[in-house]
């Protein structure tokens, strides 16, 4: 397990739910847990959590141990996220560039999206997906992965060391790990595979919550949409 993605599930719940990481430690009788966590991951240290943690933490966090494990990765609902209109539809944005950038103006997307698709576990209503274009981020997501993520925007202070899609302020589109830049208010965009983007501005940002693996996911065909 990668300690950095639970963090970052960890604190997706955290912020939704407007709890600090110290409260949420306490109400789930782990008081150091999260504090351990992160430590952890400013370590190295992969005996960062165990499942009996996670476990303790997933009711306080509405959700489930499976998603603050696994993620994606596992064969698992959104459970608990207290969502009433979650479903399994989500509609594809757009392409993101794991490689070269991709310039959403150029791809001349319609206002409901480029297309809907139907993914193996239910979604909340907010959810908005992007195709995976490229190869920068490899082994991690190959393109034709679809990665999804809340449509409302997060602080870029809230993505730094996670794997988030971006928006520069010169209108690139790119799935990147996050990083501080050289100077206040940028940041580095990194690749498994390619060198970083150095010192760009972010506009808007998005942690990866989930990634449905080419093949995984199904066009929804638009006359099943309109009924015809």
């Amino acid at each position: 397990m990668e300690l950095e993605d639970i963090l970052g599930r960890v604190e997706t719940r955290l912020q939704a739910l407007g709890l600090s990481a110290h409260a949420a430690s306490l109400a789930a009788r782990k008081p150091d847990a999260i504090r351990n966590l992160k430590r952890a991951v400013k370590n190295g240290d992969r005996r960062g959590i165990t499942t009996e943690t996670l476990a303790a933490l997933a009711p306080v966090l509405k959700t489930s141990a499976s998603w603050l494990l696994e993620g994606a990765s596992a064969s698992w609902l959104l459970e608990g996220v207290g969502d009433p209109n979650a479903g399994t539809e989500v509609k594809v944005a757009g392409r993101i560039g794991a490689g070269a950038e991709i310039l959403p103006e150029y791809e001349q997307i319609p206002e409901d999206g480029l297309f809907e698709i139907s993914v193996p576990f239910a979604t909340p209503a907010d959810t908005i997906a992007f195709e995976v274009e490229g190869d920068s981020m490899w082994p991690r997501y190959d393109s034709g992965d679809v990665v999804i993520c809340w449509r409302q925007s997060e602080d870029a202070e809230n993505v730094v060391g996670r794997e988030a899609a971006v928006r520069t302020r010169d209108g690139r589109r790119y799935l990147k790990r996050v990083r501080r830049g050289a100077v206040a208010g940028t940041y580095d965009l990194e690749s498994h595979n390619a060198a970083p983007i150095r010192g760009v501005e972010i506009v808007w940002a998005a942690a990866i919550q989930a990634v449905v693996r080419a093949g995984q996911w199904q066009r929804i065909a638009s006359s099943a949409r309109s009924g015809m």
